[in-house]
């Protein structure tokens, strides 16, 4: 019989990922990891199917970052968590562009979903934050499939090591991915995106009227940072186009990103479920 002593917990408190995970920067990585994700035939079909992503753009983000944010700060929650995404993730089937089957949850796509994660970090931690050592490339690596047990892939369909992991991700890269119609509209530099419907009451009042103007502009510079922060293997293999300007830019940014993050009190640093957890585990450690 399962109990929560059975359940896998999430990486531990102190670990890369509890300073990584809940970092505002780390919001600038989702679309390039998201973007992999669906550069896959048959999870990008899953996406263009089933979820709200062209509907509800804004909500639908909300709940991918809660989930995500659950995974590593939900204590006993983040097993739950999984458990709920599994649950959700069991309808999830359909026909690729293709013609083959597809099923949310064939461990291939359902792994490979999980996976591009750790290169996704790895390699926007380059440019918004100070390069990981070797030493925690192997934590980060070892904490992520400690995440992909908390979502129930089992360790047979993970690689479960860093030197184990760079020939799978280069075979998915080489023989997989490709630029799906969902991975099209994710870099589409003109999308029709609604006005956003969550934040401050007063953003988006002021966003409202001022959105026509905006959103253009938000559309270039999310291209600009999916392609740019998505490890150049990736890019090439999805066949994104990638210019030296572009390079020198991002290392602008990444700069005074760099420059400004870090010393920003916590309450804006930190996403709020991650605040919320480092608060407790510092109240635990008083406590002792």
């Amino acid at each position: 019989m399962n109990t929560v002593e059975n359940y896998p917990k999430p990486p531990p408190v102190g670990g890369v990922l509890w300073s990584l995970a809940g970092d505002i920067r780390m919001l600038l990585t989702l679309p390039a990891a998201l973007t992999m994700q669906v550069a896959h035939p048959a999870v990008g079909a899953g996406v263009d199917d089933h979820s709200a992503f062209r509907t509800d753009p804004w909500g639908r983000g909300e709940r991918s970052l809660t989930s995500l944010q659950l995974w590593v700060y939900g204590g006993d929650g983040a097993a739950a968590e999984g458990r709920r995404l599994r649950q959700l993730h069991k309808t999830i089937q359909g026909t690729d562009a293709h013609g083959r089957k597809y099923h949310a949850l064939t461990p291939a796509y359902y792994a490979w979903v999980h996976a591009t994660g750790y290169p996704v970090f790895r390699n926007a931690q380059r440019y918004l934050g100070r390069p990981f050592t070797e030493a925690q490339e192997r934590q980060l690596y070892a904490e992520w499939l400690q995440v992909g047990r908390i979502l129930g892939i089992r360790d047979r369909d993970m690689p479960q090591t860093v030197e184990e992991f760079w020939p799978y991700y280069h075979k998915v890269l080489d023989n997989e991915l490709e630029e799906t119609v969902v991975v099209r509209e994710l870099v589409a530099s003109d999308p029709a995106l609604p006005v956003p419907d969550r934040g401050p009451r007063w953003l988006r009042l002021l966003l409202r009227p001022t959105w026509p103007w905006l959103c253009p502009r938000f559309a270039r510079f999310r291209r600009f940072l999916t392609i740019g922060l998505m490890p150049p293997e990736a890019r090439c293999a999805i066949g994104l186009e990638w210019t030296d300007a572009q390079e020198r830019r991002l290392r602008r940014f990444g700069r005074v990103v760099r420059a400004v993050v870090p010393v920003l009190p916590e309450r804006l640093r930190f996403l709020p479920v991650a605040r919320r957890a480092r608060q407790a585990a510092r109240g635990e450690a008083a406590r002792g």
